[in-house]
C-alpha cells in the first residue's frame, strides 16, 4: 500500500497540472477568438466603404452619400504627433526618476499621482483640458487642446511601462559602467535606456493605441472639423470623433462609413505597432 501511494500522489498532480495547462490554453484561445470576432465584423462592415474617395475626401453635408474622412486621418495623426513630443518625453524622464533615483516619499507621491492619473477616466481629462486650455488659454476649440488631453493620457501609461521595465535591465550592467568612471547620467543615457530599448518603444505603443481611440476628450477640445486644417490653434478633425458623428446619424451610408472609420482607426493603431516593433527588432538584431 506504502509502494502504490507515490504513484496515486503522482498521477493525481499529473491530472492537476493537466487540467491548469488546459484551462491556460483555452484561456488565451478565448482571447484570440474575441479579437478575432471583433476584427471580424468590423472587417465585414466596414470594408463596403474603403474606396479612393474614402481616403481622399472629406466629408459630405448631411444627407448627402459619398465622401471620405481624409481630414480625419490627418487630424489624428497631427494630435498624435504633438502628443507624442509632448507626453512621450515627460513619461520616460518619469519612469527614468523613478527607477534610478525615486526613492522616499516624494518618488511615492509621484507613483500615487500617476497610478491616479491612470485611472482617472477620459472624459474628466477632456474637461480639464477644456477648462484650462480651450477656455483659458487659446480661447477656442482646438487641435493643440486635443494634443494637450492625448498626452494627458499617455503621460502615466508610458511612465509605469517603462518603469517597470527599467528595472529589468540588469544591475550589473550599471555598476560595470560607473566603476569604468562613466557618470551616471551617461549610464543611464547611453547603457540601461538602449538596453531597454525594445520594452519602451512597447510603452509607447501601447499609450499611442490607447490615446489614438479616445473620443471624449476630443470632443471637448478638438471638437472636429469637416474640412482639411492643420492649424493646429483651430477646430482639427480626428477618427474616433468621426466615428462617434457618423455612428449616431441616421443615414445608412453614414453608418456604413462609421465602421469602415473603425477599420482605419485599426488600421493605423496596428500599422504604428508594427513599424515601431520591427525598428526595435532591427536596432536590437533580434
Amino acid at each position: 500500500m506504502n509502494l502504490l501511494q507515490p504513484d496515486a500522489s503522482l498521477r493525481r498532480r499529473q491530472a492537476l497540472d493537466r487540467l491548469f495547462v488546459a484551462l491556460l490554453v483555452a484561456s488565451a484561445a478565448s482571447g484570440v477568438v474575441v479579437l478575432l470576432l471583433v476584427l471580424g465584423y468590423v472587417i465585414w462592415r466596414g470594408a463596403p466603404a474603403l474606396n479612393p474617395a474614402f481616403f481622399t475626401q472629406r466629408p459630405l453635408p448631411y444627407g448627402e452619400p459619398g465622401g471620405g474622412v481624409a481630414p480625419a486621418i490627418l487630424g489624428t495623426l497631427t494630435m498624435l504627433a504633438v502628443a507624442s513630443a509632448i507626453g512621450i518625453p515627460i513619461g520616460i524622464g518619469a519612469a527614468v526618476y523613478l527607477s534610478e533615483y525615486g526613492r522616499g516619499s516624494f518618488a511615492n507621491v509621484v507613483r500615487f499621482v500617476i497610478d491616479l492619473l491612470a485611472g482617472l477616466p477620459s472624459i474628466v481629462v477632456g474637461v480639464f483640458v477644456w477648462a484650462l486650455v480651450v477656455r483659458q488659454l487659446v480661447g477656442n476649440y482646438s487641435g493643440i487642446a486635443g494634443a494637450v488631453a492625448l498626452a494627458i493620457i499617455m503621460i502615466p501609461i508610458v511612465t509605469r511601462t517603462v518603469e517597470e521595465i527599467l528595472h529589468l535591465v540588469p544591475t550589473t550592467l550599471r555598476e560595470a559602467s560607473l566603476a569604468l568612471g562613466v557618470p551616471r547620467w551617461r549610464t543611464i543615457l547611453f547603457v540601461v535606456l538602449p538596453t531597454a530599448r525594445a520594452g519602451i518603444i512597447t510603452g509607447v505603443v501601447l499609450s499611442l493605441a490607447r490615446a489614438g481611440g479616445e473620443t471624449a476628450p476630443l470632443l471637448l477640445t478638438a471638437l472636429g472639423n469637416q474640412f482639411f486644417s492643420f492649424d493646429l490653434t483651430q477646430p482639427m478633425a480626428a477618427l474616433p470623433v468621426q466615428i462617434y458623428n457618423y455612428a449616431v446619424s441616421p443615414y445608412e451610408d453614414w453608418h456604413t462609413k462609421a465602421w469602415g472609420s473603425a477599420l482605419v482607426l485599426i488600421g493605423v493603431i496596428g500599422t504604428l505597432s508594427l513599424v515601431t516593433r520591427l525598428a526595435a527588432r532591427g536596432r536590437t538584431g533580434r
